[in-house]
């Protein structure tokens, strides 16, 4: 059996209930009418399930990092996990339901272990089916009445994940009729028609009806796998076939297909935008907004695809290198939908290049020439939103290029290096994790020999993962930026730079706190190992199997790692974090690894500190920063928003001046007056710098974890789940501008100030580098 150590980004697998409302043209509303009442697809036991089932049981029992058996309490645990995780808000299921679920309570774990028995799986699933179904009815009667009262002091509760579930179908109507008029008035303050708001709601629950509706015996076994996998931590899960391949891009950065994002509309997939490169945009015969009503395989009769579930539509046009696919689309520019028309195109390789490490290069004039007479500086800023690497699937192993974290960022330090920056931000706002041995390679580009992180397995045996290679590509001024949302391998190589001294650690008031190590076991070969041959992929089950530590002993488990300088924002205050998801592991320390410190940090952190305080105490980005905490922990305090129209329009006049006001006072800044130059892993080997990207006071930066735009969270609006699935593109989901958010990136720019503080302290404004044998950086 091989086990692949990765260390995987947080997920959360609770359902959101609701989706993103997309511009439907004539065609789609009358296909939304046609599919009003749409027909659930019927759950078939697979002939193999039983053995996936028992396999997969077997594995967490006996392999899981707690080694706890699958009893009583485990079962009901489960129970309760998989209830959860269907209707997690606890507004579906009534107290009855719950009530005569009761018999599974302690039944679970013989029926798993014994039988490999899932039947209560489609029981529950098709009863939160009706559920859904009578919820839509009700909402559908309200929509044509149309009469709703916001004059009252009702109030919503956004969140009632520990509130009781409703005690009968009358409470549950009751609980829906909230919930519908606080979709409602939200809509209206935002000054949308009566007929729209009805029209836009009406398909919103006819959508989420469609989406649950298509869950097949697949989708709903992974479900139930995952609840039980959840009882034993956050971070095991059970993927299928398709969440297996997902997780495989995304861990590659590549896959076979044509380089186009598809998302679902009312049955029919639409593409929304295609990959640079990619067969589809070189074709020059497909564009955004094209349907694709029909896919075939090479010289194989097309199938229908309309109605699909989009996964399965997706599976469908990804597929090997060099074979053809056959797309039956209506052009988005058709004269009408009558028309068709057949695109070939050859399956080719796509790179998810937005999901790479990327750089840039920020020149910065200094406010007197320094001593050399330079008039300005260059700090480099590296954007790490993963730890990738080749991870491969049974059965695909050795297919395309090896992707690797450490060769992409060494390539950037160099470029940085060559263009002499006077130091280095690796920003690790938004990296949730990845592979553990692309961290330790990556730590290794900064430290000499060395244990970067100690692992524990479930007996108290302890390993060392160590950097072999005592030389060093980059040993300049170094911050590391982190977040809430810095993850797993994020926090290692953040807790060992923070711990051999050699980077100074900027951000939140701690990350994360996953400090576990999970192994994905693809089922196939562990079956057939065990004389079980399956035609059909069983999927994979990972499970956390090793808990991390830092060289200094300390666990990253739900602690994370607590930066140097901590900056001031929004989500050091919000419900995030190991120690917000149900049963984490414990934080415990084992003895320190020997090592040697570098402490470049340690004799200048007092006075960097001080520096970066006085500024943020009267620097205005922070003052606004400091006003929308004190915003944001009185709405937590709340619990709840107002169902009163004048309240609210209230509270949204308050809200839009102060957006006003704060567009006006960032307007009336000064253009800034550095330069940016925009490094990627195309443009890193060229000579010289390319253009400097344009760049104004009213310009979005990227998107940061601790930046300005993730300090106006709001915790009363509800999350939003987009029916869309790259098909030969990248394996996550775009994130929609917040119109009031504001472009300045406030961590980022204190980093900025902190970094040239320390360069200045350390006396080597240039980054001293010295460079690796090329061998060592694809270590």
């Amino acid at each position: 059996m091989r086990l692949i150590a990765i260390v995987l980004a947080f997920q959360f697998h609770l359902f959101a209930l609701t989706v993103r409302v997309a511009a439907a043209d004539l065609e789609d509303t009358l296909l939304s009418a046609r599919h009003t009442n749409s027909v659930p697809t019927p759950l078939f036991e697979g002939a193999r399930d039983p053995e996936i089932v028992q396999f997969v049981a077997q594995i967490l029992q006996r392999q899981h990092y707690l080694r706890m058996p699958i009893n009583d309490d485990v079962s009901s645990k489960f129970l309760d996990r998989f209830l959860d995780s269907l209707d997690n808000l606890h507004i579906y299921f009534t107290q009855a339901d719950i009530q005569e679920f009761e018999k599974y309570r302690y039944r679970l774990d013989d029926l798993t272990l014994k039988e490999g028995n899932t039947t209560a799986a489609p029981i529950i699933f098709n009863r939160f089916r009706d559920r859904l179904n009578q919820q839509n009815d009700y909402v559908q009667e309200l929509l044509k009445k149309g009469k709703f009262d916001f004059t009252g002091n009702d109030r919503f509760v956004t969140d009632r994940k520990k509130l009781p579930r409703p005690s009968s179908i009358e409470e549950a109507r009751k609980l829906w009729l909230d919930r519908l008029r606080y979709e409602y008035l939200a809509e209206k303050l935002n000054k949308v028609t009566p007929e729209d708001i009805v029209k836009n709601l009406g398909r919103r629950y006819t959508r989420v009806l469609r989406m649950i509706n298509e869950y097949d015996n697949d989708d709903v076994l992974q479900i139930y796998l995952t609840a039980l996998a959840r009882v034993y931590d956050p971070h095991s899960d059970y993927m299928n076939k398709m969440e297996l391949e997902n997780f495989s891009i995304g861990m590659k950065l590549s896959l076979y297909g044509i380089g186009a994002l598809l998302q679902s509309e009312d049955g029919i997939c639409k593409i929304r935008s295609l990959t640079d490169g990619g067969p589809a945009q070189r074709s020059k015969l497909l564009k955004p907004d094209d349907k694709i009503i029909a896919v075939a395989q090479s010289n194989q009769p097309p199938v229908d695809v309309v109605d699909m579930k989009l996964n399965k539509v997706v599976e469908q046009i990804r597929g090997p290198k060099g074979t053809e696919v056959r797309l039956t689309i209506i052009p988005a520019d058709a004269p009408d939908s009558s028309v068709r028309k057949i695109v070939s195109l050859i399956r080719d390789e796509i790179k998810l290049e937005d999901s790479a490490a990327k750089a840039k290069i920020i020149e910065m004039p200094l406010s007197q020439k320094s001593p050399s007479g330079a008039t300005s500086t260059r700090l480099g800023v590296i954007d790490l939103p993963s730890f990738y690497s080749g991870f491969e699937l049974e059965g695909r192993r050795g297919s395309g290029e090896q992707k690797s974290t450490t060769t992409d960022v060494a390539k950037l330090i160099r470029k940085l290096v060559k263009e002499k920056v006077s130091g280095i931000i690796l920003d690790l706002r938004r990296n949730g994790g990845g592979s553990l041995e692309e961290a330790i390679n990556l730590t290794g580009l900064f430290i000499k020999e060395g244990t970067v992180v100690q692992v524990r397995d479930f007996d108290g045996r302890v390993f060392k993962d160590e950097d072999p290679d005592s030389s060093v590509l980059y040993d300049g001024p170094l911050i590391v930026l982190t977040s809430r949302f810095s993850a797993s391998a994020s926090e290692i190589l953040a807790g060992a730079l923070q711990d051999y001294g050699r980077a100074v650690v900027v951000g939140d008031s701690s990350t994360h706190g996953k400090g576990t190590v999970q192994s994905l076991l693809q089922l196939k070969p562990i079956m057939r190992n065990n004389g079980i041959f399956m035609t059909n992929d069983p999927g994979a089950l990972k499970v956390t199997i090793r808990k991390f530590y830092r060289a200094s002993g300390a666990s990253t488990q739900l602690k994370g790692v607590v930066p140097d300088l901590i900056l001031p924002s929004v989500n050091n205050y919000i419900e995030v974090g190991e120690g917000s998801l149900e049963n984490p592991l414990e934080w415990d320390t084992i003895p320190a690894a020997n090592f040697e410190k570098v402490g470049q940090v340690e004799p200048h952190l007092a006075e960097l500190k001080k520096r970066s305080d006085a500024r943020i105490a009267k620097d205005k980005d922070f003052e606004y920063v400091r006003g929308e905490i004190e915003r944001f922990r009185k709405a937590q305090a709340e619990k709840s928003v107002s169902l009163n129209e004048s309240v609210r329009l209230k509270e949204k006049k308050e809200n839009d001046d102060r957006a006003k006001a704060r567009k006006k006072e960032l307007a009336a800044r000064p253009e800034p007056v550095w330069k940016v130059y925009d490094i990627t892993l195309k443009n890193a080997g060229e000579p010289g710098l390319p253009a400097p990207t344009v760049r104004t006071n009213t310009t979005a930066s990227a998107s940061a974890a601790s930046g300005e735009k993730l300090a106006k969270v709001d915790p009363k609006k509800t999350d939003a789940k987009k029916t869309e699935k790259p098909a030969g593109h990248g394996a996550g989901e775009d994130d929609d501008e917040d119109p009031d958010a504001t472009p300045v990136d406030i961590g980022l720019e204190e980093a900025k100030r902190i970094l040239m503080d320390y360069s200045q302290l350390l006396g080597n404004g240039k980054g001293v580098a010295v460079t690796k044998p090329s061998s060592a950086s694809s270590r």
